[in-house]
């Protein structure tokens, strides 16, 4: 697959931004300004100019971008050769006026060092899968094209402690979880953004991954305006209700720190969301 670039000026960000032309969920959001709005103010308030950031599945480098710009040191992962290139692009930008510093891992964060085949989707170019070596393609992907990657553990190319940690590997986070233990373990204030889809999920069940976080000692909630934090019965109950395919949503965590950071406002509209769900 040939990768073309476009340069937009996202409202509000104050730089230039690269995205890929033809794709057709991050590209446009982006351009407009508004990519994971929520995801993003969640990020952005748990940072101060100095902290570490670990970013696994960075794709262009937007919530990169947003931690070089608040002055923070990121380690980018994105294992796309090409959109690893405008990850790279993106950073180098903000470091000129952010003061912050990116370093970008071409590879995939993983369990174990590896080369591996990853799954390219047509049109949602953040919806990029590695492919099972004996399940081969996602049922959903079965026509996709393909390329060669690096699979890396994130312990064996950086040390902690971090302040925070987004995950959003397309089923992988189990994997890159497993091969970060060290990293996450050395930070003991710790924030967290990751993807929580049970049909993509790899190498373990969505509950084993869920009480992992939580003996860890993580308060989990969905990535929302308002979040709560949730069990991980309602966590589950609320991720399996939807499309079993394009289903799952996107957590919230924090461990050692503040899991209300977004005001009073809206800490009192999550607890008032919190006995209105299911």
């Amino acid at each position: 697959m040939k990768f073309e670039a476009r340069t937009v000026r996202p409202p509000g960000l104050g730089i230039e931004f690269d995205v890929l032309a033809d794709d057709a969920i991050i590209g446009p959001a982006i351009e407009r300004g508004s990519w994971a709005d929520h995801e993003t103010a969640l990020f952005r308030a748990h940072l101060s100019r100095g902290d570490r950031v670990l970013d696994l599945g960075a794709n262009v480098g937007w919530f990169a971008v947003q931690a070089i710009l608040a002055g923070c040191e990121v380690h980018a992962f994105e294992p796309v050769p090409q959109i690893a290139e405008l990850a790279r692009r993106n950073m180098e930008r903000a470091e000129k006026v952010g003061g912050g510093k990116g370093i970008l891992h071409v590879a995939a964060a993983g369990a174990e060092p590896a080369r591996a085949e990853i799954a390219l989707a047509a049109q949602n170019h953040g919806d990029n899968r590695v492919i099972d070596s004996t399940a081969g393609k996602p049922e959903d992907m079965r026509g996709a094209e393909t390329v060669s990657i690096e699979i890396v553990r994130v312990d064996d190319v950086v040390r902690g402690p971090f302040r925070f940690v987004k995950i959003d590997t397309q089923g992988f986070e189990w994997l890159a979880l497993q091969g970060a233990v060290k990293a996450l373990d050395a930070s003991p204030r710790l924030g967290l953004l990751m993807e929580f889809w049970p049909y993509a999920l790899r190498g373990t069940k969505p509950e084993t991954l869920l009480d992992w976080l939580f003996e860890r000692g993580f308060a989990l909630g969905k990535a929302t305006e308002a979040p709560y934090s949730m069990t991980k019965e309602r966590i589950l109950r609320q991720a399996l209700a939807r499309d079993p395919v394009k289903g799952g949503i996107d957590l919230y965590g924090a461990r050692g720190t503040a899991f209300h950071v977004l005001g009073t406002g809206k800490r009192l509209h999550g607890a008032w969301r919190a006995l209105r769900e299911p």
